[in-house]
């Protein structure tokens, strides 16, 4: 036996020298289309329960009773089965061929890395030995951040074809924020993941390779043919890999907070945010979660620009919560950051990234109310697209008002919330919407670079982060750099500071103060009332499998409703018209009355009070990554009434509704 460690962690990276199964488990393909069918294919990532279930499997501290049609997706289990073992080995054969294809390179670069679960090492060793056998040169990474391992690829897909170190493609082995038994993949090249058109491409010849009969026989061929040798080397140069990606992704990180490729511009930026926390000190608290985000670069990063920093939960696997980072999963950080501040009233803040560290949902300490509170996700957005924006004003870019300036856009998925159409409006900025999924939202930003527009910023509003250009993924280093400009770059002899740029132009200087904080500025933004994406409320488990024809049942009830309501609404909220959008992929297109036409994309209902202003919208849609439907509202506030209770008034109808449409499928034929 060949057992490998990581140095850093003493984790188990794995053993060249033993099979992932013996030829007598060899599955059939009656238990591979079993171990298929639960398997959620997206350009988002591809997803399910990987950990076998097992008796006496380690399970999470926090979990609920495993559901035996779902499999355990709590379990702490590192075991995987035979069959999921040649699906991960079917994905490896798909990857190598589009990116041999692509590149047209018999033995392509290819980087592998994994999140925190303890099923990444089984589902990396059986992707590398395919990678192995057909002649790639895999490079692994062991635990490594999605950030990290993308800004990795960036650097050296920029190299020349001839360098060494090129690479022309990643894998990363991730369930990004679902429960810790899951995991999944997702492929890319350069510094992001697939768009929509190539993942259709690779889940297509996915597919078409499991369906095949003798798919385990060739998949345990390839396990066989991979030079174990081999494999021992790829696994002992972790260590150097993982020094290259650091760097890369502590240069790239500076080019993304500052936004500039430009090294002495980046040091001047990042110089004046380090001299204002000196003068007056800012803490950051990292409840880490045992997260990827462990073994990345967050403490050196913040404290080069002059933070106080204290890391918690920052052994890899260590899971100390659920790993979704919302709601309740940040009770522990803001228990932290409240102990923190007592001990030093620097620390205000602190943030919490799920398994893969794309992202990172915060809370704050208020010191009007003494203690530390949440940043719902589509606040952390708000907050900042108001500094980006403002930063481009800064910079010379955007200048509001100027019928010369340059086309400034925002890309959002179609879950965010109306309140970045009204800062985007404040700076003379554009919005457009793609359907959910960081790919599609990735996709309509390059799209709009295409048509001329400068789009600094974009994200999922509804599931916290941003992803801040050149950068193609959300990263919490991109949030807290944001934030921390709001906080650091104030009126100085260099110009105007962010927070006043802001106040300025929404015409409400009123607001401001020099010794403005976090909280003063969050009580700046338009106020709207969300629905938040991960509360239990807002995942519904339907009966309908056609979403399309789920949604044609709903039209039916909606106009069915308006007609009913039409007074209530107008007299409530103000409002007297809807419109109907469509996202699919990267495009939003109005559709009528023809709530079908967004088949198994996103539908959103925006309804319009009397002076045809936006005032709410519905809006729903099937998980990509997950097997729930999903709904939500969102509403401006009115002055007099409570926007929280206008928010659950317009969810209740809504949900009520698509429960309606879906008992309707459940009495007949349609599924």
């Amino acid at each position: 036996m060949s057992l490998i460690s990581h140095p850093a962690t003493g984790l188990f990276v794995g053993d060249p020298e033993q099979l992932p199964f013996t030829a007598d488990e060899l599955p059939s393909i009656d238990e591979i289309q079993a171990a298929l069918k639960p398997l959620i294919l997206s350009a988002s990532g591809w997803r399910k329960v990987f950990a076998a279930p097992e008796a006496d499997a380690p399970r999470a501290p926090w979990a609920a009773p495993a559901r035996p049609d779902t499999g355990d997706e709590d379990s702490l289990s590192p075991r995987v089965a035979p069959a999921d073992l040649v699906l991960a080995g079917a994905m490896a054969r798909a990857f190598y061929a589009y990116i041999a294809e692509r590149t047209r390179r018999p033995d392509p670069a290819i980087l592998v890395g994994i999140d925190a679960r303890p099923t990444g090492p089984a589902i990396a060793d059986a992707m590398l030995r395919v990678l192995l056998a057909l002649g790639a040169r895999p490079r692994y990474l062991f635990i490594v951040a999605a950030p990290e391992i993308m800004a990795y690829a960036r650097s050296v897909a920029c190299l020349p074809e001839t360098a060494e170190e090129r690479a022309e493609g990643f894998i990363y082995i991730s369930a990004s924020h679902n429960p810790p038994g899951h995991n999944g993949v997702k492929f890319g090249v350069g510094g992001g993941v697939l768009p929509g058109s190539e993942a259709a491409k690779l889940i297509a010849a996915f597919t078409a390779i499991a369906a095949d009969p003798a798919v385990a026989k060739d998949i345990f061929s390839l396990f066989t043919k991979a030079d174990p040798r081999a494999l021992a080397t790829a696994y002992s140069a972790v260590s150097a890999h993982k020094r290259r990606a650091v760097s890369a992704y502590t240069l790239f990180a500076r080019e993304v907070v500052t936004g500039s490729s430009d090294a002495e511009r980046q040091e001047e930026l990042l110089a004046e945010m380090a001299r204002a926390a000196q003068v007056s000190p800012r803490g950051v608290v990292a409840e880490l979660n045992g997260s990827a985000r462990a073994l990345s670069i967050d403490a050196d990063f913040l404290e080069g620009l002059g933070l106080l920093v204290e890391s918690h939960n920052a052994e890899p696997r260590a899971f100390a919560h659920r790993i979704v980072p919302e709601g309740e999963s940040l009770a522990p950080c803001a228990a932290i950051l409240e102990a923190a501040h007592a001990r030093n009233s620097a620390f205000i803040a602190g943030y919490v990234p799920d398994c893969d560290g794309d992202r990172g949902n915060l809370v704050w300490f208020d010191r009007e109310a003494g203690r530390a509170r949440v940043l719902e996700a589509q606040e952390v957005f708000a907050l900042c697209v108001v500094a980006e924006l403002a930063s481009l004003v800064r910079a010379g870019t955007l200048r509001p008002g100027s019928r010369d300036g340059v086309k400034v856009a925002v890309a959002v998925n179609d879950g965010t919330s109306m309140r970045i159409e009204a800062i985007a409006r404040v700076f003379g900025a554009e919005v457009f919407r793609a359907e959910t999924g960081e790919a599609n939202v990735v996709g309509l930003a390059a799209a709009l670079r295409e048509r001329g527009y400068v789009v600094r910023i974009l994200g999922e509003g509804s599931n916290g982060g941003n992803i801040t250009a050149p950068s193609e993924v959300r990263d919490p280093l991109a949030t807290l750099g944001a934030l921390l400009k709001l906080l650091l770059l104030r009126d100085s002899e260099r110009g105007e500071g962010l927070f006043h740029t802001w106040t300025r132009l929404r015409g409400c200087q009123a607001t401001y103060r020099p010794d403005f904080d976090l909280g003063t500025v969050i009580a700046s933004l338009p106020r709207f009332a969300t629905t938040s994406a991960f509360e239990a409320r807002a995942a519904l488990r339907i009966a309908s499998a056609d979403h399309a024809a789920l949604k044609a049942r709903y039209q039916s009830i909606f106009l069915r409703e308006w007609e009913n309501r039409k007074a209530e609404l107008e007299e409530r909220f103000g409002i007297t018209a809807f419109r109907a959008f469509a996202t699919n992929g990267s495009v939003e297109r109005e559709i009528g009355s023809d709530f079908s036409a967004s088949g198994r994309g996103g539908l959103r209902i925006v309804l319009v009070d009397r002076a045809g202003e936006n005032r709410a919208f519905l809006w729903m849609r099937g998980s990509g990554t997950e097997p729930v439907f999903r709904v939500m509202a969102d509403v401006a506030a009115q002055p007099g009434r409570d926007v929280l209770e206008d928010e659950r008034a317009l969810f209740e109808w809504h949900v009520g509704m698509v429960r309606e449409a879906d008992r309707l499928a459940e009495n007949s034929d349609i599924r």
